[in-house]
């Protein structure tokens, strides 16, 4: 038995070899695929292609990558570049997170067709001391039953307001800075913005910001002109120094809604809430209360006896408990539900707050909350969201400088350049404003997205990341945190104390965003008056400079009977035996083009630079 086993070319052995021979023969017919899921182990893709590890880690360092070892991963990119040099080609068959939550949770029937009106989510905004809170408290207090009202136990930073017309549902932000931090995040959660301005006090410099943050997220504005009951109020001049900021009141033929309120008092409450619902009205705010609930993390906290708290606004569709939700990078069931009032609800539609017990973690302000068919979907989403999260918060296309804004600006008639403008003094502030508004040209729009006096904060750079707007600082510097946030999150700050400076320089940007126009240059014509064989060098023409001069690193076009019949650059120049850099006019030269050796007496060989001239702007 032995012995026929070991006999050469017995048929065993021919009838197991067969078989190995018809698969190779059927891989070399067909594409040679790997197919990897975004990213794939070096020793992995070495086995899969059937070559030595050591072959494509040697392969990888000699195209001049850095930093590799035989444990080393490779992302889908650098896998296709090294195996296309196998012969082989990659495939990345892995699913984007958006595709998968797109399955997770898609419309399931029909009946999650059906839409409704929703109520409005409307944040509050305005300068300190102006009377947010009290305005807040007074329209709770009209809305709330005298019964329930010492019942208001928790503060979930957002409920609903009944009023005859329909339901209004209020966030109750910090402020500003924390509307702009969640838009920053991609969270679009705001669809009108109430702005309170004190009647005795005026438009101030926090007034002016959030002014700046509602118009950047193109959110509708109206204005609550409050403390009409003190002394030495002048309403008037609030809609004089508005209409100058862009509000234009409605009576004066212009968009934006005024309404004199007291929060003390209780004047004109109603006024307000009415008119909030006169906006909504004319937004038409859509949702399907019979799909899977989206939602925003309003905030979150640790709680001891409870574990991870969300507080989030149900945005569309309808949270029920026990559904599994993921929360930015975590995710969960569903356990309980409470509304803003401290009581267990069972389910929440539209623009309704709840907080909500379950998640694994806390999430972030401003996460994006989806409720997903499966816990599996939702835990491998998590998974992908939490790598992302270790490199960045804020998405990469977000980041803008002045060097890289001619590749980041969107292809259109009018480029666009944004700028933040922080100053010393309101003088400087407006002569800056005023000198980089002239710049702005029918090719580049300067776009001032808000001026103010003082130190650079973190709020302007959360506006700056949120509008992709470069901060332009005269005489001030960043305050706090402000300079490491902003390298965080790749905001580019400039800091001036020469208004002529800050002009010239956004003046070289938007020339920067131009495109550059190609013009060539000619250098020099040579006419070939011979023409020669060399042994491994090719076709050699010995040629005489009619014109100009030929340089060496030039490009080249050869022309045959006023037809140009091939263009490219020099391979060699020579002057007798020595290599030349270049040949002046009157001289013999040899020449030698790359790639091409069809070249015959009476061609003639021009030479010529290609120059970008920087568009200018007039």
């Amino acid at each position: 038995m032995g012995g026929f086993r070991g006999r050469p070319g017995g048929p065993p052995i021919q009838q197991r070899r067969g078989p190995a021979q018809v698969s190779t023969q059927e891989m070399a017919s067909h594409k040679k695929v790997v197919k990897i899921e975004e990213q794939v182990s070096l020793q992995a893709l070495a086995a899969k292609m059937s070559v030595k590890s050591t072959d494509v880690l040697l392969k990888l360092l000699s195209m001049g990558m850095t930093g590799v070892n035989i444990n080393s991963t490779l992302d889908a990119d650098t896998a296709k570049i090294v195996a296309s040099e196998f012969g082989w080609n990659v495939e990345d068959v892995a699913v984007s997170e958006t595709q998968t939550l797109e399955d997770a949770t898609r419309v399931e029937s029909e009946a999650d067709m059906d839409f409704e009106l929703r109520p409005p989510i409307v944040t509050v905004m305005g300068h300190v001391d102006h009377g947010k809170t009290s305005l807040l408290d007074r329209i709770r207090k009209a809305s709330v039953a005298e019964g329930e009202a010492g019942g208001i136990t928790q503060h979930i930073g957002a409920y609903r307001v009944e009023t005859p017309r329909g339901t209004i549902a209020f966030l109750d932000t910090p402020g500003h800075e924390a509307f702009t931090a969640m838009r920053a995040r991609g969270a679009s959660l705001t669809d009108i913005v109430v702005l309170v301005v004190a009647a005795d006090d005026g438009v101030m410099p926090q007034t002016k910001e959030a002014i700046s943050h509602a118009q950047a997220a193109k959110v509708p504005i109206i204005v609550a002109v409050n403390k009409i009951d003190k002394p030495g109020a002048d309403p008037d001049k609030i809609k004089r120094d508005l209409a100058n900021l862009g509000l234009q009141p409605e009576e004066w033929g212009g968009q934006t809604m005024f309404v004199h309120v007291s929060a003390k008092t209780g004047q004109n409450i109603d006024q307000l809430l009415e008119s909030v619902i006169l906006q909504a009205e004319i937004l038409e705010l859509k949702a399907y209360a019979k799909r899977r609930a989206s939602a925003t993390v309003i905030e979150a906290l640790l709680d001891r006896g409870r574990g991870p708290v969300a507080r989030v606004m149900i945005q569309d569709g309808t949270l029920r408990t026990g559904d599994i939700i993921i929360a930015g990078s975590v995710w969960g069931k569903v356990r309980a539900m409470t509304d803003e009032l401290g009581r267990t609800v069972a389910h929440a539609g539209p623009a309704t707050p709840v907080e909500v017990l379950g998640l694994n973690e806390v999430p972030s302000a401003g996460d994006p909350v989806h409720a997903v068919k499966d816990a599996k979907t939702a835990e491998e989403i998590a998974e992908t969201r939490r790598k992302k999260a270790s490199k960045s918060l804020i998405p990469q296309d977000s980041r803008v400088s002045l060097e890289t804004l001619t590749s980041r600006l969107a292809e259109s008639d009018q480029l666009e350049l944004k700028l933040i403008v922080k100053g010393d003094v309101q003088g400087s502030v407006e002569a800056i404003c005023h000198a980089l508004s002239k710049l702005s040209t029918q090719k580049v729009k300067v776009t001032i997205v808000h001026a103010g006096v003082g130190g650079i904060t973190e709020g302007d750079v959360n506006l700056a990341v949120a509008s992709k707007a470069i901060i332009v600082g005269f005489n001030v510097r960043p305050a706090g945190k402000a300079a490491s946030h902003a390298e965080t999150e790749g905001v580019e700050i400039r800091l001036y104390n020469i208004i002529y400076n800050a002009v010239d320089d956004i003046r070289s940007a938007m020339e920067g965003l131009l495109p550059a126009t190609k013009v060539e240059k000619q250098l020099g014509r040579a006419e070939v008056r011979q023409v020669f064989r060399v042994a491994k060098i090719g076709t050699v023409a010995g040629c005489m400079v009619t014109s100009g001069l030929v340089k060496r690193t030039a490009e080249a076009r050869l022309i045959r009977d006023n037809v140009v019949v091939w263009s490219g650059k020099l391979s060699g120049l020579r002057r007798f035996k020595d290599d030349a850099k270049e040949v002046a006019e009157g001289f013999e030269c040899g020449i030698s083009l790359e790639n091409y050796q069809d070249i015959k007496e009476t061609d003639v060989i021009e030479c010529f630079e290609i120059e970008e001239v920087k568009t200018k702007l007039t």
